[in-house]
């Protein structure tokens, strides 16, 4: 599997999770999806509203809402979403795989690199309930 995505969108998630040091930046993902994976469109910066976000996040629920209803009146398809980890690795903590609902692609932020995961809620390869998906530079934004 393979996420499209372009440079811009790509330095945009560092860039932010640079700036942000002390706690998990997150946001959405838009585009759609095929068999061979995803392709990015777009991406929407939401706040983290996690109880603690210098180790965990939570999307704003308001503007997750917001992302479905724009996507049923024929907006931009939720193909998924990022997060950094401050101060660690671009790999689905033990968090992340119990937050993770089958489906979705996740872009994580790490130690100023990104990784591609797609979560299909299997429990193999030790990382939950994840799958790493190949990251494609694409000019699609």
């Amino acid at each position: 599997m393979e996420l499209r995505i372009s440079r811009v969108a790509l330095d945009e998630i560092l860039s932010a999770a640079a700036a942000s040091p002390g706690a998990e930046i997150c946001g959405l993902l838009f585009g759609r999806t095929s068999a061979r994976g995803a392709v990015v469109t777009g991406l929407r910066p939401c706040a983290n509203v996690a109880a603690n976000p210098r180790d965990s996040f939570e999307v704003d629920p308001a503007a997750l809402i917001a992302a479905h209803r724009a996507a049923r009146a024929g907006g931009p398809a939720l193909v998924g979403h990022y997060h950094s980890h401050p101060g660690g690795s671009p790999d689905p903590s033990a968090r992340d795989a119990a937050a993770a609902e089958p489906g979705g692609y996740w872009i994580i932020a790490g130690g100023g690199t990104l990784r591609a995961w797609y979560a299909d809620g299997r429990q193999a390869d030790g990382r939950g309930r994840f799958r790493a998906v190949t990251i494609v530079e694409a000019d699609n934004r």
